[in-house]
């Protein structure tokens, strides 16, 4: 599963790229960009917790509940962001 999110989260900002020819930094941009790095550190602790290390577990639990936050501050940014393209796109 984490190969083709993590996969998948290049898209955005590489279609915004080609589309504009830069890219826009705000919340929307910072939010998923530290929704990666959790999702990278909360990985990373598999192989630790499956020692039976606690404080490894706490670590990949806080990652993903920070993560969830993230996650919903991404939905809420990047609604305002699909009306505009949207609005702005030419529909054949």
């Amino acid at each position: 599963f984490s190969l083709p999110t993590l996969s998948f989260t290049k898209q955005g900002p590489l279609n915004t790229y080609a589309r504009a020819g830069k890219l826009f930094p705000g919340p929307h941009l910072y939010a998923g960009a530290g929704l990666v790095c959790l999702w990278a550190l909360a990985a990373s602790m598999v192989p630790h917790m499956q020692k039976g290390n606690d404080t490894a577990r706490t670590v990949h639990i806080g990652a993903n509940l920070a993560g969830i936050g993230l996650f919903v501050w991404q939905v809420t940014s990047g609604i305002p962001i699909l009306f505009k393209v949207l609005e702005f796109t030419k529909w054949p």
